[in-house]
């Protein structure tokens, strides 16, 4: 869905594979005070905190949003994904 997004608002290809590296290569871990997990890998979504995640976050929702209201019928999304119109 963010290739998507990227793709609709025209990011440069190189920008895209930058990003796509970025998030590939993206590991996590949580912690509390008695407790640290091991590092995983972050395989679905968006890092918060992570400088350049609010901007994705809003170009994906107006892509969604975009197809929700389109009243025409199904909208595709790409890879394989429809959005049914909330307008029926």
């Amino acid at each position: 869905m963010i290739q998507l997004a990227l793709r609709t608002y025209h990011v440069p290809e190189d920008i895209q594979v930058m990003l796509d590296d970025y998030f590939s290569c993206f590991r996590i871990r949580f912690s509390t005070n008695s407790y640290t997990t091991n590092w995983i890998n972050l395989e679905i979504g968006i890092a918060m905190g992570c400088t350049i995640s609010p901007i994705l976050f809003i170009m994906t929702m107006e892509v969604i949003l975009t197809a929700a209201e389109d009243s025409a019928g199904l909208a595709n999304l790409g890879g394989g994904c429809y959005f049914e119109s909330i307008h029926g």
